[in-house]
């Protein structure tokens, strides 16, 4: 195997912003920022906007969108009921 080729691969901490919650695992990705960890250790931690614990699919919540106003919008543009030939 050639020398240098591939990133370092160590243990980094992911914060999960939306749910308040962090895990220890190890990844190339890398960060300026650290946190002490339970073991006493410090890890380089990574900030992230959705995990497991937050996306709406493993949570079982879905986010409600606003379906409404878009058919009435493509109603208006298009045309409701045209029928064509």
């Amino acid at each position: 195997m050639k020398k240098d080729t591939h990133p370092s691969y160590g243990p980094v901490v992911f914060r999960d912003r939306a749910a308040n919650h962090t895990f220890l695992t190890r990844s190339t990705m890398t960060s300026e920022k650290t946190i002490e960890w339970e073991d006493g250790n410090t890890y380089p931690v990574v900030d992230v906007e959705i995990s497991n614990v937050s996306h709406p699919f493993y949570t079982g919540t879905a986010r409600v969108l606003d379906t409404a106003g878009r058919v009435e919008k493509f109603e208006k543009r298009y045309g409701a009921g045209k029928k064509r030939g």
